[in-house]
């Protein structure tokens, strides 16, 4: 009697844990990629799900986004400059069969790929424009990054490059190129000034020579200028021409 009683107890026991294990809850962002005897039978959840325990397996896929610090790579740029890149990137996987069949892992498959695009994408441009124009190297990434892993089910939704640092002498160098180009646009915007107060000048000239009353005005204005500005007895000689304008001035 006893020995039925605990035989009855353990096949009740082994039920339970049969039925334990065949249950199975996916939250709302998981998805269950079920397998029956290795064969792909389709994909599973949210919500309760029910697994033959020996016969079907099913893995768990996140569908939230993830973020993938990609580690610091060293790249040459294209004017030989050596710098060292790091970004971040997001992304998320849209079809969990592939992200489980096509790849044995995509975490490290989507990590590895993007380091190796990161220093292809950033070698084939100059240092001024990994500094100048990260935004579209980032799209340019992205892009590239999205079109690969397809095939794996993901979807590459953003790429930041983070920090591009350069080597203490490069820095020392840019400084100098900034300045020197500082002090270009600085002789140009002065020899420009110069041209323009010039061609003032020559545009006055031509005025005060197609009046000679004008020209002879503006001498003695000019000589008003200098006979206020200093207190002293002036000699300057007296053109002829002021002359014989008041000459036929009383005519």
């Amino acid at each position: 009697m006893f020995a039925d009683v605990t035989a009855y107890l353990l096949l009740v026991i082994l039920l339970v844990a049969l039925l334990a294990s065949a249950i199975r809850i996916l939250r709302e962002y998981e998805r269950g990629v079920l397998f029956t005897l290795g064969r792909f039978t389709g994909v599973r959840g949210p919500g309760l799900i029910l697994v033959l325990p020996l016969v079907q397996q099913i893995v768990r896929i996140d569908l939230r986004t993830l973020v993938l610090d990609v580690p610091s790579q060293d790249v040459i740029s294209r004017d030989n400059v050596s710098v060292k890149v790091n970004a971040v990137i997001y992304f998320r996987v849209v079809e969990a069969d592939k992200a489980v069949i096509q790849v044995e892992n995509y975490m490290v498959a989507t990590s590895q790929l993007a380091q190796t695009t990161l220093r292809s994408v950033l070698g084939k441009h100059e240092l001024d424009e990994m500094l100048a124009e990260r935004d579209k190297l980032n799209v340019d990434i992205q892009e590239i990054l999205d079109k690969q892993t397809d095939a794996w089910g993901i979807k590459v939704a953003n790429v930041e490059i983070k920090h591009v640092d350069i080597d203490e002498s490069m820095i020392r160098a840019i400084a100098r190129q900034a300045e020197a180009e500082r002090f270009r646009r600085a002789k140009i915007i002065n020899a420009e000034g110069e041209m323009q107060a010039a061609q003032k000048l020559l545009d006055a000239a031509r005025v005060l020579s197609a009046l000679p009353q004008a020209m002879q005005l503006r001498y003695l204005a000019t000589l008003h200028d200098i006979a206020s500005e200093r207190n002293s007895t002036i000699v300057f000689p007296f053109p002829i021409d002021i002359s014989n304008l008041f000459g036929r001035g009383k005519e």
